[in-house]
């Protein structure tokens, strides 16, 4: 009987481990990072195709991408609007999925108070989108930071290769996407 029941717990025990398991990013994730590390070192220009009011100075501007500092993990693109070249895309690998943050800083390398926001994908999405919530970190420092407005957000990133990169940002009443046309690299 004591070796039955060691067994049983045996058992019990090793189906609990499996489920404790770091899980792996779904087979659409690893392919969208893919997709983004593909085309590091180059640089794109974009332009705003939503026509919110609040985009005018954004699509008034020449606006640069430029996909570097790519690792197996993590890939950054800085994005210029104009001479303002305050703004760096993070997007990371994690266990369950990929994170997108947004590294914001002043002329002198020092961080934006609203600095390193943004969010973890929810769901698989695929190779070609993928859909960032807006995080509990992001919400906490927007709502000290008067920001309660961007508590909503879920930013979304598109690479269809050889062809655009697209950038968005949705929340109830705002829409805003920015789409880089990948057939003409910008030579440096």
């Amino acid at each position: 009987m004591k070796i039955a029941s060691l067994m049983a717990a045996a058992a019990l025990v090793s189906l609990l481990s499996a489920g404790v398991a770091a899980a792996e990013p779904p087979p659409a994730q690893d392919a969208f990072l893919a997709r983004l590390t593909a085309l590091c070192g180059q640089r794109f220009e974009g332009r705003v195709v939503t026509t919110d009011a609040a985009d005018a100075r954004f699509a008034s501007q020449r606006l640069i991408m430029h996909v570097r500092d790519c690792s197996p993990d993590e890939v950054r693109i800085p994005f210029a609007v104009g001479e303002d070249r305050s703004r760096t895309w993070v997007v990371t690998k994690t266990d369950a999925g990929l994170r997108l943050k947004h590294d914001h800083r002043h002329d002198d390398g020092t961080t934006d108070v609203l600095h390193w926001y943004g969010g973890d994908t929810t769901e698989a999405g695929t190779a070609a989108r993928q859909t960032f919530p807006v995080d509990a970190e992001s919400i906490a420092l927007f709502d000290a930071n008067d920001a309660a407005v961007s508590t909503t957000n879920v930013w979304a990133m598109e690479v269809h290769p050889d062809r655009m990169f697209a950038y968005e940002l949705r929340r109830p009443n705002r829409h805003f996407r920015v789409e880089f046309d990948l057939t003409k690299p910008l030579a440096d």
